[in-house]
């Protein structure tokens, strides 16, 4: 490398500037040999090859300039920040690269060669800086004037292509290396202008013209096609593609033949196979498809001749042979073509970068410009990056059309969700949700066409994963049936095509249906589909071993054979699933399966983890189909744990914790699963049996795999406590034994799921009455709470708080006889670390302190007079307060004001005489009258009303103040800058009227004067309130907390009974009718509820 360099500097040396033609030969020599041996240069010879270079290029005549920019290109590439001196030179407001690369250049050459050397300068180089803003503005306005030229006549056409070439380059450079930022909405308009100019440039049959700025539009713009002479176009194209398959080939030119065979009416010709083949029903794919080498069978169309002629899009349709040039000539047209397509690809290529370099929001507003939509009537289509996929004729260029499209499609969910076509519009506009629907339909429409039509299999696998992104995105539940099925049943026959990265996207677009917006009522019926309907087109349908004692390893019948009842013919999706994991395949591996390992009988490690992650998609989704198959599924599972190949072993766990999540699912207490739907008891016990019989403790302790040992970890999670107690006792103290074992794992992430799953076995109800279970996993959950992973203490902190709801579960069913057992060194110890943990991160706290609420409100009076918990219950306590008042995340607060309430349940606690009880009730004061988080003003409010005893409110000064706030928050209830929080006002009212009638029913006759003084000035507004709370039903997600009509009216009187009884106290000394008013109201509410009964 050095001798290179040497050489070079040498050279230069010795060739004056004076001597022009050695000039020029010493710049082709810098640049063949860095070329050549790809040298990398030092800075001190860099420096003086610039010099030399720029030196010539000032004082040589100008037919020397373009071997000197190649030699320039060639040394600035890589090196722009070494070359930071010689900027103003090359890159200032004269320099010398502005000059030769500008518009009023005639010598396209010469430009072509300086727009070269300015994108090499613009190429960054990781770790060192890059140019200045204003050099990056003047070279990308650079390279917009160049992309926005027209070519003039005498221009070549190749170098046309290569100054494009290195336009885009140097854009693309900009925008990855610089980061620019393309904030000015002109700015991005041109760009977006000329990319989608240069997107179709030299593609025949097109010649778009574009404005000079794209502008956001929600329809599309600027198609400047007739739509007249588009039609008589495409009129006239048909005729003579019908004609010219009657002549003898040979009689027309191929030029002639390239631009007809380009003609729009390709567009039309592709839209009318797609009447044949995608409208001609949603039931099986057609057997015209072939998808081995992604073809359509001629034999499958409609007789006539047209209709062959059009089947294809253009690019499959032109033929070497009817060409009348000579080899040079073709090889000419085959040259530039093979120029314009790199133009073509480097615009796409430019794209991408551009659309990672702008947010989605704006790029969404440009979403009519690049994605097709549904052409109105006598309209032509407008051109779209769909066109590209479908017509044109390079592979290359087709899968960077695709790529571009996924990547506009990816994260589009938020866009997407507003569209809408299920119901009719008949309106006297197209309102957006339909135009967005109608784009959507057309997506769809295009992408199942180039699936059909493609025959690389790299550009098929870019087709399908366009589709997966569009189907994970797309809105279904507002769009009408019918768009999964055709996708479901096109793609079927390509989970058997040669190409292993096409089987992998294909079972991955499956999985991508399944997924989407799980359960859909059009999937449930597609999975319902029997077995022998989901690959007999697939050409190679049978290419594992099958045997015939499982059901899933019988092959589909032949053609002609009688096909199995659906009732007991299995889905067919499952059975292809399974047999790509489990079985081996017989035939032999085609050349894209050559790079993985060689001697396996299974399919190739990606497609059986790919089969492996649908499976686990169609269980989360669709568990009422998965679970007639249960035992099935564990036996997969098994197979898979007891694999060498981790990965296989380790999607086989994260296979059996969606199978237990599935089931625990159907348990829960609000499930609307029938009984008689749910998998039986007893068929999970006997599942989990198989399960823990089988690999799965071998698994917990492969301390080779700690991700599989996590993985596994959490399945053993998922078991299903009414299953777990049915389980023998030498499992189940094998799987506690296990757990506690794993929880003094080094590695973080399995000691993290170690300590959440026995904070989710402390639950059970078969164990949470052990007391030395109970005890083991709290020191083991202790010893997690202070590991220095802060994932691992959010975890651990999550189980203290089952721990501690365990705990009081337990003190009310077992009474003292648990809280005795229960050690006071531990409890102790909890309170402690659970006050520590209170200060720690929010996940952590917001666990923390439901934990520390529990645990005061479980300790009993021999806790609470043991000076030993003196501190540590005062610690408590404002550890809660001081998260209430914090500005922690809501989760945090409302899980403080939670604890707290629950702190005030324990009567052993001198709530209304300790000195925290100002704190405590003034923080919950103040949150319920102005916290943003409705959520948590109506946790606070509940809190407010839990203490039953009027001495727990302390003074009648804090017992006013208390009423005071509720008051306010009354008020308040409708007052919030965030809609969001609005539907949670009735709530909040419902909560803040139960606590004020509840202070009403305390009331001593002290606080009297000061309640009748707000109700004298507030009167008003609290009655309409309570006669709201009284008549309101319960809100849905205050049911089965809140009293219902009749228990209100019940509360109402008991308090109107009390205050009757104290007023009379009161007599002769103050005036006060808290008890007539509140009368008055019940007598409002019960002629009310009178009226609407009658």
């Amino acid at each position: 490398m050095f001798d290179v360099c040497s050489v070079l500097v040498q050279a230069c040396q010795l060739v004056h500037l004076s001597q022009e033609h050695l000039v020029s030969k010493v710049s082709q020599l810098i640049h063949h040999l860095l070329n050549r041996f790809q040298v990398s240069v030092d800075e001190q010879d860099l420096d003086f090859l610039l010099g030399y270079s720029i030196s010539a290029l000032k004082q040589c005549s100008s037919w020397t300039h373009i071997e000197i920019l190649q030699a320039l290109a060639t040394l600035v590439y890589n090196n722009g920040p070494k070359c930071q001196k010689y900027l103003p030179d090359l890159l200032g407001k004269n320099g010398l690269l502005v000059q030769f690369s500008g518009p009023c250049q005639t010598d396209w050459d010469l430009r072509r060669a300086a727009v070269h050397s300015m994108a090499n300068l613009c190429l960054s180089v990781p770790g060192q800086p890059y140019l200045d803003e204003s050099y990056r503005n003047l070279c990308f306005q650079t390279f917009l004037n160049v992309l926005q030229s027209s070519k003039a006549p005498d221009v070549d056409d190749i170098t046309f292509c290569m100054l494009l070439q290195n336009a885009l380059k140097g854009i693309q450079s900009l925008l990855n290396g610089g980061k620019m930022k393309l904030m000015q909405t002109d700015q991005l308009g041109s760009l977006l202008a000329v990319l989608k100019k240069c997107m179709f440039y030299g593609l025949p049959g097109l010649n778009i013209e574009m404005p000079a700025v794209l502008y956001p539009a929600p329809l599309p713009q600027y198609d400047k096609r007739s739509p007249v002479k588009q039609e008589q176009s495409e009129l006239s194209t048909f005729k003579q593609t019908g004609n010219r398959r009657k002549k003898s080939k040979g009689k027309q030119k191929k030029g002639e033949e390239v631009k007809e065979e380009w003609s729009d009416a390709g567009n039309e010709s592709i839209r009318g196979i797609d009447i044949f083949k995608l409208h001609l029903g949603d039931g099986q794919s057609s057997p015209c498809s072939d998808p081995q080498n992604g073809t359509l069978d001629a034999t499958c169309m409609p007789a006539g001749k047209d209709h062959l002629s059009s089947c294809h899009p253009s690019w499959k349709r032109i033929s070497s042979s009817e060409s009348e040039y000579s080899d040079a000539e073709g090889g000419i047209q085959s040259k530039m073509r093979s120029y314009q397509a790199k133009v073509r690809q480097g615009a796409l290529a430019c794209f991408l970068s551009t659309i990672k370099s702008i947010e989605k929001r704006v790029l969404y507003g440009y979403w009519s410009a690049f994605v097709p939509d549904t052409p109105g009537i006598g309209s032509p289509q407008s051109v779209s990056l769909m066109t590209i996929a479908l017509k044109d004729p390079s592979p290359k260029t087709r899968a960077c059309a695709l790529q571009v499209l996924s990547a506009i499609l990816e994260g589009s969910k938020q866009f997407l969700s507003v569209a809408e076509d299920a119901n009719d519009h008949k309106r006297a506009f197209t309102p957006f949700s339909v135009t967005i629907a109608s784009s959507i339909r057309e997506l769809h429409r295009c992408l199942l066409l180039a699936l059909v039509a493609e025959s690389s299999p790299q550009t098929l696998t870019q087709i399908i994963k366009c589709l997966a992104n569009l189907v994970v995105n797309a809105p279904y539940n507002r769009l009408k049936p019918g768009l999964l099925t055709r996708v479901w049943n096109q793609i079927k026959p390509y989970i058997r095509h040669k190409d292993v990265n096409v089987r992998v996207s294909s079972l991955t677009l499956l999985g991508a249906v399944l997924s989407a917006q799980a359960p859909l009522p059009e999937v449930q019926l597609l999975l319902q589909q029997p077995s022998s309907s989901g690959l007999s087109n697939s050409g190679s349908a049978t290419p594992h071993h099958f045997s015939s004692s499982d059901w899933w390893r019988k092959a589909p019948p032949s053609e002609g054979e009688p096909v199995a009842n659906s009732e007991s013919d299995p889905c067919w999706l499952i059975r292809l699933c399974i047999s790509i994991i489990v079985l081996p395949r017989e035939d032999p591996y085609s050349d894209s399966d050559a790079s993985f390992a060689s001697g396996t009988v299974h399919e190739p490690s990606p497609v059986r983890l790919e089969a492996l992650q649908v499976l686990a998609l169609l269980v989360r989704g669709y568990f009422s189909m998965a679970q007639n198959y249960l035992l099935e599924f564990g036996e997969v599972a098994c197979k898979c744990m007891e694999e060498a190949d981790p990965s296989i072993q380790l999607h086989g766990a994260k296979l059996l914790e969606e199978l237990g999540t599935g089931i625990i699912q159907q348990y829960k207490p609000d499930s609307a699963v029938a009984l008689s739907q749910r998998v039986p008891v007893d068929l999970v016990v006997r599942f989990w049996t198989m399960m823990l019989n089988g690999p799965l403790p071998s698994a917990l302790q492969n301390d080779q795999h700690p991700t599989l040992q996590t993985s596994a970890c959490d399945a053993l999670s998922s078991i299903l406590p009414e299953a777990f107690s049915h389980l023998k006792d030498d499992r189940q103290i094998l799987c506690i034994t296990l757990l506690l074992g794993l929880n003094h794992s080094e590695n973080p992430l399995l000691k993290a799921a170690a300590a959440r799953a026995l904070g989710v076995y402390v639950l059970f109800s078969c164990l949470r009455q052990d007391v030395m279970f109970v005890a083991d996993t709290a020191n083991a959950i202790l010893n997690s709470l202070h590991d220095k992973s802060p994932n691992v203490r959010a975890k651990a902190a999550w189980s203290l708080g089952n721990l501690t709801d365990t705990l009081i579960v337990n003190m009310d069913s077992m009474g003292q006889s648990f809280q005795e057992e229960f050690s006071d060194l531990l409890l102790l110890k909890m309170l402690r670390s659970a006050a520590e943990a209170s200060k720690d991160k929010d996940k952590v706290k917001s666990n923390a302190v439901r934990a520390l609420g529990n645990l005061l409100h479980f300790l009993q009076p021999s806790h609470i007079g043991n000076p030993r918990f003196n501190e540590a219950i005062e610690e408590s306590i404002q550890a809660l307060i001081s998260t209430v008042q914090s500005e922690a995340t809501m989760k945090v607060r409302w899980n403080a004001c939670y604890a707290l309430g629950n702190v005030f349940k324990n009567p052993g606690l001198p709530l209304g005489e300790a000195p925290w009880t100002t704190q405590a009730y003034d923080a919950l004061a103040s949150v319920v009258k102005s916290c943003k988080n409705f959520k948590v003003r109506i946790k606070s409010a509940m809190a407010l009303s839990i203490p039953d005893k009027r001495e727990r409110y302390g003074t009648t000064k804090q017992f006013s103040q208390i009423w005071s706030a509720l008051v306010i928050a009354l008020q308040k209830s409708e007052d919030t800058e965030d809609f969001l929080e609005f539907k949670y006002s009735a709530s909040l009212r419902t909560q803040i009227c139960q606590a004020l009638i509840h202070l009403l029913s305390l009331a001593h006759t002290t606080d009297l004067p000061f309640i009748w003084d707000t109700l004298a000035e507030k009167g008003e507004t609290i009655r309409s309130y309570i006669l709201q709370y009284m008549k309101s039903g319960v809100e849905e997600d205050d049911a089965g907390m809140q009293p219902n009509s009749h228990e209100r009216e019940k509360i109402l009187k008991r308090a109107i009974e009390h205050l009757c009884g104290i007023e009379q106290l009161l007599e002769g000394k103050t005036k006060v009718g808290v008890a007539a008013y509140l009368k008055d109201i019940m007598a409002n509410h019960v002629n009310a509820t009178e009226l609407a009964e009658a």
